[in-house]
């Protein structure tokens, strides 16, 4: 062998063991990211956006830092920045409705009310084909009146745990502090448009990642923040007994029902648990052996031969909220 080919052979000897040492350190950098949720999860909310001059920065940012966040969108700057909501979508937010423009909803009758929040749904839906199934009211401010048209409508209002106070001049430390009170299944406060507030991204990443915390997503069930659906829908971790996920995807809709898949991992001897909205009403199942409580709100599903998925045809009677579904090991 010629020294210029034994000397190419060496490099590329070397070069892959590089690249082999560089994948290995890779895999089991998220193999540690992954199993460092053991604390839980917690809800990241973003207000008032998209915003021309921040949007990109922070969603750069929350990328950057391996976190997902909430994107309550204002409607008007949905509309108005249609490929920013894509790129919120694109980078693995989720979208949620904040009012088309920000008023202070309960002091205006029922049909404006309506005109806000769909006229958000439509804006969002327009640019990313889907409606969102999360309202955060402006300025935390609710009542009946603004339950019942979100109940129409299939929303599920968000309040939020912990205020960051960005809206009112906190500077990133403080703003990096108030993350710091997240607990699991918890909601922060924070906004679109603050230099402060992009800032404190890196922070609020490493504190959470101290804490074996990690970002999720908020149950359209619940309320509450839960392990990321990974792009599948809403997935609620086992409440005990055992390692086991379900996870919902929605099939096919219509004016007066919908179905749902629900798909189950970690083991092939699970017990799922589906607790409906009342007055919502499951008018078929398959591919598993359902029972049901005395009150009819509650399905336990077991497995009939058919795999681990299962799925349900729901009569909303009005409330298109996706049932809670968890699991555990038989």
């Amino acid at each position: 062998m010629t020294r210029p080919a034994l000397t190419a052979a060496l490099l590329g000897a070397i070069l892959a063991v590089c690249l082999t040492v560089t994948a290995t350190a890779t895999m089991a950098s998220a193999r540690r990211v992954a199993a460092d949720c053991s604390a839980g999860y917690v809800g990241l909310t973003y207000d008032d956006g998209p915003n021309s001059g921040n949007t990109a920065n922070l969603l750069n940012a929350l990328k950057s830092n391996g976190l997902r966040a909430t994107m309550f969108n204002i409607g008007q700057n949905a509309q108005n920045n249609q490929a920013l909501v894509r790129a919120q979508r694109d980078a693995g937010m989720w979208i949620g409705n904040h009012s088309y423009t920000h008023p202070h909803l309960t002091q205006l009758g029922s049909a404006q009310i309506q005109s806000e929040l769909q006229r958000t749904q439509q804006s969002i839906q327009q640019a990313t084909g889907t409606a969102p199934r999360l309202f955060r009211p402006p300025y935390g401010e609710t009542n009946a009146t603004l339950k019942s048209v979100e109940q129409q409508l299939g929303l599920t209002e968000v309040i939020w745990d912990v205020d960051s106070q960005d809206w009112n001049g906190a500077g990133t430390a403080q703003i990096v502090q108030a993350a710091g009170r997240l607990q699991n299944g918890q909601v922060i406060l924070m906004h679109d448009q603050y230099a402060t507030t992009l800032a404190a991204v890196p922070q609020i990443a490493a504190n959470l990642r101290s804490r074996n915390l990690c970002a999720g997503m908020i149950s359209p069930s619940t309320g509450r923040a839960v392990a990321p659906d990974g792009g599948g829908g809403p997935t609620t971790p086992p409440p005990g007994g055992g390692s086991c996920t379900a996870t919902i995807t929605q099939g096919q809709q219509w004016s007066d029902r919908f179905n749902l898949s629900v798909t189950l991992s970690g083991s092939t001897s699970w017990i799922a648990t589906v607790t409906l909205t009342p007055p919502q009403k499951v008018l078929a199942t398959w591919n598993g052996t359902p029972s049901w409580d005395s009150g009819g709100n509650v399905m336990t599903m077991r497995p009939n031969g058919s795999g681990n998925t299962f799925g349900l045809t729901i009569q909303h009677n009005g409330t298109w909220t996706w049932p809670s579904v968890s699991c555990r090991t038989s």
